[in-house]
């Protein structure tokens, strides 16, 4: 693999790394880079890469959580931490929409929609959403603000936004963390929740299409999704701890903004190509 590759490959795990956690998709960012240099693989590959490559964003979530996430107490009892548990439980709870719908239509879902043009579309689209939620959720008080307030029912409800991002272009966490708003939680505790959630489904989906697509691999094939990981899991952790501080003092606006530009860049640049 040459040089450029390399940096093709650094570039999209940087790219996953920021856009995972923040509220702009970081698919649909993936298939805007990759229409602008291609890794030099095959279709099937790439489809592939774009999303195992988030199993090093899951990482920096483990790591930066790792005391949230972890049932067990090696050094004080009781042994088993049953909120943890609990928690868990909730999350699994929340898969259940996506993990079903997924597995069913996942590739009818790539076939219609994995494209620049949708990407364009979901973009400008959610960015009018998020910005006209937000506005309207100023000000407003907070019912849930510990992780231990959402309930059973907000778990799933918090499940269904996630269907929304299996179309490229939504933003998974953008989805999950305006709908957990919508419900009555706290942003900083529905992002928190939305990073706990990414792990059993990025893990998932990662499986899913690993297993589609052989898990054979050349040693370019494998070094290519290493080296996104790493990357990935390096720019998340900071990616993380951006937006935990960002959601203390500002709203989401400014990204929806964000996507309405981009999207409206998008289209204009298919329109004349």
């Amino acid at each position: 693999m040459n040089i450029v590759e390399l940096l093709k490959v650094i570039i999209l795990g940087i790219v996953e790394g920021i856009t995972e956690w923040l509220p702009i998709s970081s698919t649909g960012h993936m298939i805007l880079v990759n229409e602008f240099m291609k890794l030099d693989a095959s279709d099937a590959f790439i489809e592939m890469f774009f999303v195992v490559i988030q199993l090093g964003a899951i990482m920096a979530v483990v790591v930066l959580y790792f005391g949230k996430l972890l049932p067990f107490d090696f050094k004080n009892k009781p042994f088993i931490k049953k909120d943890i548990f609990t928690l868990w439980f909730k999350i699994i709870v929340a898969c259940l929409p996506a993990a079903i719908i997924g597995l069913t239509l996942d590739d009818k879902i790539d076939e219609l929609f994995y494209n620049p043009q949708t990407v364009a579309f979901t973009l400008i689209l959610y960015g009018i959403i998020f910005i006209v939620i937000e506005r309207k959720h100023k000000g407003s008080e907070s019912k849930i603000n510990t992780l231990a307030a959402i309930t059973y029912k907000t778990a799933f409800l918090i499940g269904m936004f996630q269907l929304l991002a299996l179309i490229p272009g939504t933003s998974r966490s953008g989805a999950t963390i305006i709908g957990a708003m919508l419900i009555g939680t706290s942003r900083t505790i529905a992002a928190e929740f939305t990073f706990f959630l990414a792990i059993p489904v990025m893990f998932g989906a990662s499986l899913l299409k690993l297993v589609k697509f052989g898990l054979v691999f050349t040693s370019a094939e494998f070094l290519i999704l290493v080296l996104g990981m790493a990357v990935a899991f390096l720019v998340s952790i900071i990616a993380i701890k951006f937006l935990v501080g960002y959601i203390k003092k500002h709203d989401f606006q400014v990204f929806g903004y964000y996507r309405i530009v981009l999207g409206l860049l998008v289209f204009l640049y298919f329109l004349l190509k």
